[in-house]
């Protein structure tokens, strides 16, 4: 098939798709038809749930996960979110209580270093199973966060004690300002955290009432067409 057709027609499915999964699983999609709120009812149960922070990893198989922290540390849930319109509950786990944590920074590829609020205690969160993730807590006098990677294996640390910084709770506004008037789409309460797969548009903030998730549909489109492109070479 010509190029030039098989792209155009990609898009045409994709634009169609995104348009009819918008219309049936959104919540709120602004008059412009660019953005889309998925609040967290619109979401897998467990993204009903309030936590203190999330970040998002990709794996080597073209997949994308958002890892959260809920109920005070008690649990960890991993959403797949590699397309935007089709979240899924991949995992959602019970962790020893340990207290509220926070996720830090990735330790190489294949890891997050988290900080526990409330002790002097980090753990790592080992990715190297992207849909099965292992949490392993050790106890350190030492901040790893402004640490070296070593390679995959290991860290370069000066000693300086951690000292947890509380974040504050913002409320955010989903403002589309492409119609003839600014239109306020949602209003999202007390947010702690957030994040953005720039390949996909999508926004995620973690907030009162758990996860809210921001579309941008022609982004997605475009990284959909990018992807059978790449696929067909």
């Amino acid at each position: 098939m010509n190029p030039i057709i098989k792209s155009t027609l990609a898009l045409g499915l994709v634009a169609a798709a995104a348009v009819l999964t918008s219309t049936a699983e959104a919540e709120i999609h602004s008059r412009s038809k660019e953005l889309v709120v998925m609040e967290a009812r619109d979401l897998p149960e467990q993204a009903q749930a309030p936590g203190n922070s999330l970040f998002l990893h990709s794996d080597n198989a073209g997949s994308t996960y958002l890892y959260v922290e809920q109920q005070q540390g008690a649990r960890l849930s991993v959403f797949d979110v590699t397309d935007p319109a089709r979240i899924k509950l991949v995992v959602s786990t019970p962790l020893a209580a340990e207290g509220a944590f926070d996720f830090v920074r990735p330790l190489g590829n294949n890891a997050e270093l988290v900080y526990f609020r409330d002790g002097q205690k980090e753990a790592v969160l080992d990715l190297r199973k992207a849909k099965r993730p292992v949490f392993r807590v050790i106890s350190t006098v030492t901040d790893l966060g402004p640490a070296e990677t070593l390679g995959e294996s290991g860290l370069l640390v000066t000693s300086q004690p951690y000292k947890y910084v509380s974040a504050v709770g913002r409320d955010y506004q989903v403002i589309d300002i492409a119609a003839s008037a600014p239109t306020q789409l949602a209003t999202v309460k007390d947010v702690r955290h957030r994040a953005t797969n720039n390949e996909t548009g999508t926004t995620f903030l973690l907030g009162r009432n758990g996860l809210t998730v921001i579309r941008r549909l022609s982004v997605e489109n475009d990284y959909k067409v990018h992807q059978m492109q790449m696929q067909g070479n």
